[in-house]
């Protein structure tokens, strides 16, 4: 129930880096060696943290099928480094989230409705806007 007392707790220090919060999560949650990260993943953090959203929590974005980066890797691979290639974030969720390795995210929602194109022809009955 949502009125039990809880005893959840981040795995870090919130208050840490984003760079040494992806890295714990790297190497205690996935048995990585260490990260790496893109120029554009360094950028994008630099560019949180000046925001003001560096103590925004992290969920990392990676294939399920393996530990590390790599689909194949089943099991629990030992010797891999997790790479970072982007970060967004979902500030009014609260979180911010790197995308580690060759993964497709779902995109969002347009900000305008599909609907708004969408009609009936009152004389044929056909539907267009459809596709």
């Amino acid at each position: 129930r949502a009125s039990d007392e809880s005893n959840f707790r981040f795995l870090y220090d919130v208050e840490k880096s984003i760079r040494d919060k992806i890295e714990i999560i790297s190497r205690e949650i996935y048995g990585a060696d260490g990260v790496d990260y893109s120029d554009l993943a360094l950028s994008q953090i630099d560019q949180y943290e000046s925001a003001g959203f560096g103590e925004l929590p992290i969920c990392i974005a990676k294939t399920q099928y393996s530990f590390s980066c790599d689909p194949s890797a089943k099991g629990v691979p030992t010797g891999f480094r997790i790479t970072v290639r982007e970060v967004r974030g979902c500030a009014g969720a609260g979180f911010l989230y790197p995308i580690c390795g060759d993964i497709m995210t779902v995109p969002g929602l347009p900000t305008r409705p599909g609907f708004y194109d969408v009609d009936i022809d009152t004389e044929t009955g056909e539907v267009k806007g459809l596709f």
